[in-house]
């Protein structure tokens, strides 16, 4: 795997996980107690704690990242590996 490689594969990793962990603890200003302003959406977060967020998605991004690494470089599971898939038989060349 190569180093550019290697890099896209996290940062589309990183990308996907930062819009899963992004709902994590919000809340809106009616739910906090506090009048909301005028011109944002009532659904907006009161503190959305971002930096906390980007730490976090980085954190859990590199471990994805090992085990995607482990399964592709060192071969951990191959396909031979999953119940589920037919048995994979190479076809032959008539000669």
């Amino acid at each position: 795997m190569s180093i550019a490689f290697a890099i896209a594969i996290y940062f589309v990793i990183w990308w996907v996980l930062l819009f899963a962990i992004l709902p994590w603890g919000v809340r809106t200003s009616e739910e906090v107690g506090e009048a909301t302003n005028t011109g944002f959406a009532d659904s907006a977060p009161y503190k959305p704690r971002l930096i906390p967020k980007i730490i976090a998605t980085t954190i859990v991004s590199a471990i994805v990242f090992a085990g995607v690494y482990a399964i592709m470089v060192h071969h951990v599971i191959t396909l031979d590996d999953i119940p589920f898939l037919p048995d994979y038989e190479p076809v032959q060349e008539a000669h």
